[in-house]
């Protein structure tokens, strides 16, 4: 049993309303299945979803840039719940560097196994015209958090790479060493300390590159 504070670092998804698409439709079951039945005055529904899994608070795996690498339904489950470091770039303006020794500085606390997530403040963002402001991670900052063996990468921003280059290189260090990326983070600035247990779990489906998630905190 969960003891503690839970925290919810999810965003809610609005079918009609999402970047990349989600809609969502509601029949009679029996339209959908005509073995099933029902007495016309009950409510027995069924919904058909269409949407992207790179909607909303979403996870990427290895297979989003590396072929035949990894996808949402092979992600080791360890690497997405465990203890997790808060790194605060909340100062940090959009377009801004995230650099090395910034990282470093605040990463006194962190351990061998850590979900790292980057709090900037720009979850608030979420569903407006200026979704994608955001600072960036200078690549050597992403691969010295790869060279500590962190589990996993998060951000409350859309993403953690600059705007207009045309490599992901900071997608490729985490994805080359297996570690996920988890983007559109919500809450965080919720979470009282630095260091909190979370627990992040993607849709356990083959072949899909991301996936959305539903990610909580527990202090």
């Amino acid at each position: 049993m969960l003891s503690g504070r839970v925290i919810d670092l999810t965003h809610r998804l609005l079918p009609g309303q999402e970047e990349y698409g989600l809609e969502l439709a509601s029949h009679r079951v029996q339209d959908l299945y005509p073995q099933y039945h029902s007495r016309p005055e009950d409510h027995y529904v069924m919904t058909t979803i269409r949407l992207s899994p790179h909607i909303g608070t979403h996870i990427e795996a290895p297979s989003h840039l590396i072929l035949g690498a990894p996808d949402v339904s092979q992600l080791a489950l360890d690497r997405l719940v465990g203890e997790a470091l808060i790194i605060d770039f909340t100062g940090k303006g959009d377009d801004e560097a995230i650099t090395l020794s910034e990282v470093q500085a605040q990463a006194a606390h962190m351990k061998p196994g850590d979900i790292v997530l980057f709090r900037t403040g720009r979850s608030v963002l979420y569903r407006t015209e200026r979704a994608h402001a955001r600072p960036y991670v200078e690549n050597q900052a992403i691969e010295w958090l790869v060279s500590q063996d962190i589990a996993c990468l998060g951000t409350d921003a859309s993403g953690i790479e600059q705007h207009g280059a045309e490599r992901q290189v900071n997608h490729l260090s985490l994805f080359q060493r297996g570690i996920p990326l988890i983007e559109f983070l919500n809450n965080l600035d919720q979470i009282r300390g630095q260091r909190v247990m979370v627990c992040v779990l993607p849709w356990n489906m083959a072949g899909a590159e991301a996936s959305p998630v539903r990610a909580i905190a527990v202090e």
